[in-house]
């Protein structure tokens, strides 16, 4: 039966039928474009927004990070600073001090020196004082018992 099936249309009108445009096609043109439209600005614009205040925030969090470690570091640095001010000032005190402590130091032993030598040549005086002294009366004494010794012996023998 040649003229009951289905008919085959001919080359020519399949080419005609792919270019003619139906409505449905326009439908679906219309969905997509709605469909684009809706997840631009439901979807894709807040996730954007969302991952821009987000990049900002890091960025800012990394600018306060930087700005609190530079002055850290300055405040280190100050700080390193003022403790070897300090520390040069002691040691300069300390030397200062070490200094008037030394000199305290010689005049006491200039001065228990002096002392010293002023109390040696006194007792040296007085102990020759004290051995003049004892020779005069050594002397005395030797002429006396050396009287009394040849009265003694004289008188006896005479």
């Amino acid at each position: 039966m040649p003229g009951t099936g289905p008919r085959i249309p001919a080359r020519r009108d399949t080419f005609t039928c792919l270019l003619t445009p139906d409505i449905t096609t326009l439908w679906v043109v219309a969905f997509l474009l709605l469909c684009t439209y809706l997840l631009n600005s439901l979807v894709f614009k807040p996730i954007l927004q969302v991952i821009d205040q987000r990049t900002n925030a890091v960025r800012g969090a990394r600018e306060l990070a930087d700005s609190a470690s530079q002055k850290a570091t300055a405040a280190a640095a100050e700080y390193e600073q003022k403790f070897n001010a300090a520390r040069t000032e002691v040691y300069g005190q300390m030397d200062e001090m070490r200094k008037v402590a030394l000199d305290k130091r010689a005049t006491l032993i200039a001065a228990t020196r002096a002392t010293a030598e002023q109390e040696l040549k006194a007792a040296t005086v007085r102990v020759q004082q004290e051995s003049q002294t004892a020779r005069e009366s050594l002397d005395r004494n030797a002429n006396n018992l050396a009287g009394a010794i040849v009265t003694r012996v004289l008188g006896r023998a005479s």
